[in-house]
């Protein structure tokens, strides 16, 4: 099987360029013109793909060779992108930058190879003139088997300072396909983990986002980059898809996943796994509802930012004390790991795991490969998964729970709890790279 979808990867030298106002106009002004677009984020960020899906109507998608591994790729891609006329994918960090002692690997250059798509550089050329020349030509040249085929120059100052950027690019040989001004309408606001979640400013973040448009329209040559995108070659291979379970579950359990400004941080993919492995798939939240889901038999709580947040979730004391007396298949990932403890900051949360949680000063960021230490209910015990850590707090445990994972790279320790029938970490793990855990946690839940 082939996918012809029109793509393109929008990439930079390095992070802070502009790749997110630049993916993000695009997918948005290409939107407003009545074509069908999917946005994707290059790498495990959770952020990003919120605005994409403001942008296009369609749920933002991961790409993430470490995460997932470099074979599903492109069937991911597919997947997400089935039924669009445009594809965008944006990517992460500067073009060539991936999991650290890895090579290439989860860098946007390794996506954007395994897409057999155009690259479109993005350029901060506020404190440049004909140096720029210099940049995309190195960066064009370092990986032949990489195809930049356009260059956008970011946060120009004067119509001056772009016909020097122009003619230093003439001798580049890459096109110039958009000479961005300053702006700072399409400043979105960050906090201690990046910028805030499209989901915690939704009106804002929608002004945000047409701003982005507003931007591109005005100063990208949308023809030529729809031309260049619809240029990508056909992509072989199979689509993924969430796999069926081996034996139907005798009953369609009630899985209830956490969502609202509090919990935000979830792959598309995972509520499609849970679906297939036969569960209903339920959205509460948190931070409103007072009760779990009715016939809930299953608890799904994602990443996101439960400190910001932390006097509200106490605040919904009914729904605390409804979370602590459920007993059933949990499985929690980062912020779900903090609402789960007996207070945050010292803020009562939900008090399932005898564990308390606070704010650091020090950020704990990159990839990890880790292997289950026990059987749990979402892994028997030797499953290895590569997974992602991404937090300012620390866990402090009581005696009762037993580590979840055991981080294998870079050094060795124990993390997370299993307790019960709760799997509770700080590891964001893709399940789309192992099927099976969707599996087993609906069994559970069908028990």
């Amino acid at each position: 099987m082939t996918s012809g979808i029109p793509r393109l990867v929008i990439a930079a030298p390095a992070s802070g360029c502009g790749k997110t106002t630049v993916a993000t106009g695009l997918m948005a002004a290409f939107a407003a013109s009545g074509l069908a677009v999917s946005g994707h984020k290059t790498g495990p960020d959770y952020i990003d793909p919120g605005y994409h899906a403001l942008a296009t109507g369609r749920p933002g998608r991961n790409l993430d060779p470490f995460l997932c591994g470099p074979e599903l790729i492109a069937p991911l891609f597919s997947h997400g992108a089935a039924g669009a006329q445009l594809a965008v994918v944006e990517g992460v960090m500067g073009l060539f930058d991936g999991a650290a002692g890895h090579g290439e690997l989860a860098s946007t250059a390794q996506v954007a190879k395994l897409l057999r798509a155009p690259v479109v550089l993005v350029v901060d050329a506020s404190a440049q003139s004909r140096s720029v020349a210099a940049l995309v030509h190195g960066f064009a040249s370092f990986d032949p088997e990489l195809r930049i085929a356009g260059v956008i120059c970011n946060r120009t100052g004067s119509p001056r300072h772009e016909e020097l950027l122009r003619d230093a690019l003439d001798e580049s040989g890459v096109p110039v396909l958009g000479m961005l001004r300053r702006a700072d309408a399409v400043d979105t606001p960050s906090r201690h983990l990046g910028l805030v979640p499209a989901a915690e400013r939704r009106a804002d973040a929608v002004a945000s986002v047409e701003a982005m448009a507003g931007l591109v329209r005005a100063g990208c040559d949308l023809p030529a980059l729809l031309a260049l995108a619809r240029s990508a070659p056909p992509l072989p291979g199979p689509v993924w898809a969430p796999p069926p379970p081996a034996v139907a579950p005798l009953s369609r359990p009630v899985v209830a996943v956490a969502s609202g400004p509090a919990f935000t941080f979830s792959y598309a993919e995972h509520a499609e796994l849970l679906a297939a492995a036969g569960a209903q798939v339920v959205p509460f939240d948190p931070l409103r509802d007072e009760s779990l889901p009715a016939g809930t038999a299953g608890l799904v709580i994602g990443g996101g930012f439960p400190e910001v947040y932390a006097s509200q979730l106490s605040a919904n004391e009914p729904l605390r004390e409804a979370v602590a007396a459920f007993g059933g298949p949990v499985a929690a990932e980062c912020a779900g790991l903090l609402y789960l403890v007996r207070e945050l900051d010292g803020a009562p949360m939900c008090g399932v795991l005898d564990a308390t949680a606070r704010m650091t000063g020090r950020l704990t960021l990159g990839y990890r490969e880790a292997v289950a230490v026990g059987d749990s209910v979402l892994a028997p015990a030797g499953t290895r998964m590569r997974g992602h850590e991404f937090h300012r707090t620390a866990v402090e445990p009581g005696a009762g729970p037993r580590p979840a994972w055991g981080l294998l790279r870079p050094g060795r320790r124990t993390e997370g709890f299993v307790q019960g029938a709760v799997h509770a970490s700080y590891l964001h793990v893709h399940w789309a790279a192992e099927p099976s855990l969707a599996r087993r946690f609906v069994e559970k839940c069908a028990r």
